[in-house]
């Protein structure tokens, strides 16, 4: 068996690795370099799942980040539970193989109540007074307090929203590194977030990103020194890349404009109630599911959608089998946006009437996936807010802004040019282009 090392560096395409990523320019000069073609949906918990598992997500059950549980009525977004993905993980194999062989899984997603024998991932404190504390949660439990006593604790606040930054992505790096010293797993999947930030805001304009792809490159600079040292195999892979994108598309106002949305109104505010709707939009960066309560609107809702610029495909289920992504979690219709566009899942009509949670970074509450989060409306405001909270008052960091035209760069759908697709860096040569599914295969055969 020999020590393997995988690092997801999100967000990272061919089109990236040139002047502003010297290490990593260098160090694939002698490494096997492929591209991933992007499965559906290129998003983060569906292909991490493919990875570990070789299934499609008509088969592990991940559709998206989030999807609507028909059973309870609600829209759940980034949730934690390993039990989630219903398929068996490259470790659970791996330890059938050879029961000494262990793993580490830092701040890969579905991280919680998994059968990896270390792992850490995001896990805020919500406080009975309505505050949020940055922590994380890990397995063993001990684990956690080992490393927030060596490296502080977890910097959530720059790990999403406005302040997101490298200090979340070192702060992997570092407890991964901790982490194999104290325990050496046999594998080692290490999530590094940096690039989702700016790429996002900015779309793949290097003249903006060259700060963030330098930061990036040091800690894996940092990281494959470490390992090599170590003697172990090193696979450098991502998720997916990401396009400049200019038109958001916000699918629930069309609905609600025709009658299909159902509203709450709380205390002078909207919620969408989506058990109570005919139909409505879970928006999950450029992949949107349509769920239809009432099966006379069916045609209706197709009839809409299909006069909408910017949707590239509409999926039943039937034609979602073409895709691999026909689940009972999936859809009615699944939707792919174009290049250029992306869905919101916006449903107010008049911003004076948005949901509280509009305005904040929230994404359990949100209906849908909200990349306007790493924004902010003014540090004005927010120095303030936090000033409250400095001086022991009550306050909420309603800081968000409420213009989708604001993010300049998505990801999720397929058939997005060469440039932009995922890659995996390896020792061994692989050929041009793998299928997602393939990825578990690799990192099997490096470990055996």
């Amino acid at each position: 068996m020999k020590k393997t090392v995988v690092i997801d560096v999100v967000g990272l395409s061919s089109s990236l690795i040139g002047a502003h990523t010297p290490f990593l320019q260098k160090y694939i000069s002698n490494k096997n370099l492929s591209l991933i073609e992007p499965m559906l949906p290129a998003v983060t918990t569906a292909v991490q799942s493919t990875y570990v598992t070789g299934k499609w997500p008509s088969e592990h059950g991940i559709v998206g980040n989030g999807w609507y549980d028909r059973e309870d009525g609600e829209v759940k977004f980034w949730k934690q539970s390993n039990k989630l993905v219903h398929a068996e993980m490259i470790w659970e194999k791996a330890k059938k193989e050879d029961p000494s062989f262990t793993c580490s899984k830092m701040f890969w997603w579905y991280n919680m109540y998994s059968s990896a024998d270390f792992a850490v991932t995001p896990r805020p404190n919500y406080l009975a007074d309505g505050r949020k504390i940055p922590d994380c949660y890990s397995h063993p439990a001990e684990l956690r307090d080992r490393l927030q006593k060596e490296l502080g604790q977890f910097p959530l606040f720059q790990f999403w929203g406005p302040g997101a930054n490298i200090k979340s992505t070192q702060w992997i790096a570092d407890a991964s590194i901790l982490t194999d010293q104290w325990h050496n797993p046999t594998l080692s999947l290490i999530y590094l977030p940096h690039l989702d930030y700016c790429l996002q805001k900015f779309g793949p304009d290097l003249s903006r990103i060259s700060k963030d792809l330098n930061e990036i490159d040091a800690v894996l600079a940092q990281l494959v020194s470490y390992y090599e040292k170590k003697d172990t195999e090193i696979i450098i892979l991502s998720e997916y890349g990401i396009g400049a994108v200019n038109n958001p598309i916000h699918l629930n106002r069309l609905f609600r404009e025709n009658n299909l949305l159902q509203i709450r109104v709380e205390r002078g505010l909207e919620l969408l109630d989506p058990g109570a709707s005919k139909a409505f939009v879970v928006a999950d960066h450029q992949i949107a599911h349509v769920y239809i309560n009432d099966n006379s609107v069916t045609d209706k809702v197709r009839n809409l959608l299909e006069k909408v610029p910017g949707i590239e495909l509409i999926l039943d289920k039937t034609a979602q089998s073409n895709y691999h992504i026909d689940h009972e979690r999936s859809g009615d219709l699944v939707l792919m946006a174009d290049q250029q566009s992306w869905f919101t899942y916006y449903f107010w009509l008049d911003d004076a009437v948005a949901p509280d949670y509009a305005r904040v970074v929230d994404i359990h509450k949100k209906p849908g996936y909200d990349p306007v989060e790493m924004f902010m409306t003014s540090k004005l405001r927010a120095g303030y807010k936090l000033l409250r909270k400095k001086a022991g008052f009550r306050y909420v960091m309603d800081v968000i802004p409420l213009d989708a035209t604001l993010v300049k760069g998505s990801h999720g759908r397929t058939g997005t040019p060469a440039e932009l697709h995922p890659i995996i860096i390896t020792n061994n040569p692989l050929g041009k282009n793998i299928f997602a599914t393939e990825v578990q295969a690799i990192i099997w055969n490096t470990l055996f």
